[in-house]
């Protein structure tokens, strides 16, 4: 048996297998709710809240349930967060570039990504987003006498318990890891066994994890909202729908009344009624005035923004958000950015210590370094705005390399026999020139400079064809030579007869040209 430490702290003793039977079974029960939001009130909100405060979250779990369920505002927020995660590339990433991690990094992504509905389980975990928590209970099994993970069976928050019920129905003592209510233990709870739960916890701000979640923030607005929504539909019961009004004589008999009624009735199921001529009945609304014309639409989504913020951080992006300029919205993209990054962070630890720790344990040993798990949240780079930086380092003479922007851009190097673009400007032309990317036909110079390009092209071939002379016996030498030493001797004699005025005369001209060629580049770069 192996000593170990969990993510609390505490001491854990782990067997050579871990434990294959399931033990948070879903039931039937699991599906009942009371459905605390029905007569929801502050009184009532702040009873569900304090007994989540010492432990008891049972009420408070399937409140925030509903209220995903019942708030489509709330419900579309939620899911946005979430699928900013679930919607990222992920991998395993050895810990280091031995072959042993290389090895392990692969045992570890073969098993989980063989995993049926991987995402699925990962959408489980970022439950924890609204409700502080989340439980999913590891299900092993052994294949070829490895322990692998089948799957990720997931616990509902309820069933979680933060208290020790001691005599007497008194909370004697808090956790912070949970027990779990199951079939054996259905009011205690039970500890699960070492590795064979991921606990996920959502660490919004400091304190304990059931008053971390962000449907604890928005449960106010919740309720808020859903006040001024009952209060409107009563609203739209008396001004919302068409009054047909029938008027009588003061001298009318009553089955001249009963007539009128029946044939205002017969029109339609809205709101009908009759009324005396000298009688007459006004509606008076609460408010008046354009500003505060519909106060109870104001009080919808000023709770709706509320929650937009809670959730994502701004309202620009959302369908209800405020007017606002782009740029405002691309500084609210940034936020939204850092909610993205603490999440995927958060997953990626209780992966690692949770999931990858007891795959590498049981199977290479508990001292093994663990592979990581990441998700690739970096937003893709602004080549354009790249571009200008480099645009403007060059145009201040600044050293750069060809080799660099190529790696830089991911933009591959010209190779011999490829057609290269000519330059717009004769600022980058010479460089291309000088490396024979560019010739006189393809790029776009002036007259003058056209000259030079036909005096450079001239002095290359006359090079080449010099050159040529030169090099070709030594080409034969060196694949018959034995020794450097015979390559010295016989150089030397083989280029005994060469005329070392010609040799100069060549290099001289080159020179002018390449002078020559310089000024007129930095000429037309003036002129830009």
């Amino acid at each position: 048996m192996v000593m170990l430490y969990d993510q609390f702290g505490m001491e854990v003793r782990v067997d050579k297998k871990p434990e294959s039977r399931e033990i948070a079974a879903v039931t039937v029960r699991d599906r009942w709710s009371t459905y605390p939001s029905q007569g929801l009130t502050p009184q009532k909100l702040t009873t569900l809240f304090k007994q989540a405060d010492v432990g008891d979250v049972y009420y408070q779990a399937e409140l925030f349930e509903e209220m995903e369920e019942k708030d489509t505002h709330l419900f579309s927020q939620l899911q946005t967060r979430k699928n900013a995660v679930l919607g990222l590339e992920y991998d395993v990433q050895p810990d280091s570039d031995s072959a042993d991690d290389k090895k392990i990094a692969e045992f570890v992504s073969d098993n989980l990504f063989g995993i049926n509905d991987f995402d699925d389980m990962l959408l489980d975990l970022l439950d924890a987003i609204g409700k502080g928590y989340s439980m999913s209970e590891i299900l092993w099994t052994t294949d070829n006498n490895r322990a692998v993970i089948h799957g990720l069976r997931w616990i509902h928050a309820k069933k979680a318990l933060f208290y020790d019920l001691g005599s007497g129905s008194i909370w004697e003592k808090s956790y912070e890891m949970p027990r779990v209510l199951t079939e054996a233990e259905p009011i205690k709870g039970e500890i699960m066994p070492p590795f064979k739960m991921v606990y996920h916890r959502y660490k919004a701000r400091s304190g304990y994890d059931t008053r971390a979640g962000i449907l604890r923030v928005c449960a106010w607005m919740y309720l808020f909202k859903n006040y001024g929504i009952k209060d409107w539909v009563a609203f739209l019961e008396v001004f919302g729908i068409p009054l047909r009004l029938g008027k009588y004589d003061s001298g009318a008999s009553s089955g001249d009344k009963d007539a009128l009624i029946s044939a205002i009735s017969s029109l339609g199921s809205d709101a009908a009624g009759i009324i005396s001529k000298n009688t007459e009945i006004e509606f008076v609304e609460a408010v008046s005035g354009k500003s505060t014309e519909n106060p109870f639409k104001a009080l919808a989504e000023f709770c709706d923004a509320q929650m937009s913020k809670a959730i994502l951080g701004q309202t620009l992006t959302t369908q209800e958000g405020s007017s606002g300029s782009y740029s405002l919205g691309q500084v609210h993209d940034l936020v939204r950015h850092d909610l993205i990054k603490a999440d995927c962070e958060s997953l990626a630890k209780t992966l690692r210590f949770q999931l990858i720790r007891p795959l590498v344990g049981y199977n290479f040993g508990w001292d093994k370094p663990l592979p990581k798990f990441k998700f690739k949240f970096e937003p893709p780079e602004d080549l354009k705005a790249l571009s200008e930086t480099y645009k403007n380092l060059s145009e201040i003479n600044y050293p750069l390399t060809q080799e660099h922007i190529s790696e830089r851009f991911k933009v591959p190097m010209p190779q011999s026999g490829e057609t290269v673009l000519a330059a717009k400007t004769g600022f980058a032309e010479p460089t291309a020139a000088k490396h024979g990317l560019v010739t006189a036909k393809s790029a776009r110079f002036t007259p003058e400079q056209e000259n030079i390009e036909g005096l450079v092209a001239r002095t290359r071939d006359n090079a080449t064809q010099a050159l040529s002379g030169l090099l070709g016996p030594v080409r034969e030498l060196i694949a018959k030579a034995t020794s450097l030493e015979e390559i010295r001797d016989t150089l030397i004699a083989s280029h005994s007869d060469m005329d070392p005025a010609a040799l100069e005369e060549l290099v001289a001209r080159a020179m002018f040209v390449a002078e020559l060629y310089g000024r007129a580049a930095v000429n037309d770069k003036m002129n830009l």
